[in-house]
């Protein structure tokens, strides 16, 4: 018997968080909920028939009792009663930055389905109240489970061998990510500071040629693996996350886990790991430069901070996510049966 179906679909539009997400949770769900006959379903890309008519079927097909959909990209006719994960609202807090297009899925797709859904998941608490800002939804509705990390993280690795002490981000360079804040701030730290600034993903030449330290560079890692990422938590003086705003944010659980120092907007740190983490207002070039400047010529106060947090912070595995996740499939279960109102 099939109690969940779940769109299992893996497409270009998905985000590193998103593509996480997915493969955690069905992962883990067999152990975490063995009660639970889950069934991963779907093929193809956004916006075609696999998604619009495709997808639909095979939910029918599978006699499923509820359907969660992973992203806002799901059928325009569904079944109820469903779940919807609202990773968060980035496309329509900063329309501005993501034209038409993102604000027309939302209009056509993204409410509607958010608005018919039985339960609303999402990573963090603040993500309640952009729902209903944003989607006209009731904070009772909204249920929050933390992302997770791996264990495999706390595994022992050689630190990096590098000439100099560096900061580190871990992510995309899309403008909501306010990158530029954290290339600026860095190029003011104190001239006679020595610090190199490493960021994943490709190379940019006019970064680098903008924002030049005399003691330092920003180094472009490109894909890290696994242990690449945590040999870079372990050895970074701090993780620094300096987006506009964040869903969750996994690379910020992952470096306090590991007790690295975590500095980053207030309005992108996951409400679990901000008591440990140092915070700033977004756009302030300033307050982020005296943080950094304050963190070079003094390691050992973050370092404390960041310390506190570490051992509460190894609850929040992913099988706690996929069982937390577990437990509200099964309420949506009982109120579709008519025994909880």
């Amino acid at each position: 018997m099939i109690d969940v179906a779940i769109d299992a679909r893996v497409t270009r539009r998905m985000s590193f968080g998103m593509r996480a997400y997915l493969h955690e949770l069905l992962t883990r769900l067999p152990s975490v909920a063995p009660d639970l006959g889950v069934a991963a379903l779907g093929s193809g890309e956004n916006f075609g028939l696999a998604e619009q008519i495709g997808l639909p079927r095979s939910i029918a097909r599978s006699g499923a009792k509820i359907v969660h959909f992973p992203t806002t990209f799901a059928p325009i006719l569904r079944r109820r009663p469903y779940v919807l994960t609202v990773h968060d609202l980035i496309h329509l807090r900063y329309a501005a930055l993501f034209g038409r297009a993102a604000a027309l899925h939302y209009r056509l797709i993204g409410i509607p389905l958010a608005r018919g859904a039985t339960r609303l998941l999402m990573g963090d608490e603040r993500t309640i109240r952009d729902c209903e800002r944003y989607l006209g939804v009731r904070p009772e509705r909204c249920r929050v489970v933390p992302l997770g990390y791996d264990p495999a993280l706390l595994e022992e690795t050689q630190p990096l061998a590098v000439e100099r002490p560096f900061l580190f981000y871990a992510g995309n360079h899309k403008p909501h990510k306010n990158l530029a804040t954290l290339y600026a701030a860095w190029a003011a730290i104190s001239p006679h500071r020595t610090v190199d600034l490493r960021i994943t993903g490709s190379g940019d030449r006019r970064v680098a040629e903008q924002f030049a330290r005399v003691h330092g560079q920003i180094i472009f890692t490109g894909h890290l693996s696994p242990l690449e990422m945590r040999r870079h938590y372990r050895t970074a003086l701090a993780y620094v996350h300096p987006a506009l705003v964040e869903g969750f944010g996994i690379p910020m659980l992952e470096a306090a886990v590991l007790g690295t120092p975590v500095i980053a907007s207030a309005s992108a740190i996951p409400s679990i790991v901000a008591p440990y983490a140092v915070a700033f207002d977004a756009p302030d070039v300033r307050a982020l430069t005296a943080l950094l400047d304050d963190l070079v010529r003094d390691p050992a106060p973050f370092a404390s901070r960041a310390a506190e947090g570490a051992v509460p912070l190894r609850a929040y595995t992913w099988d706690r996510f996929a069982a937390g996740t577990a437990a509200v499939y099964r309420e949506v279960i009982e109120c579709s049966s008519g025994r909880v109102g």
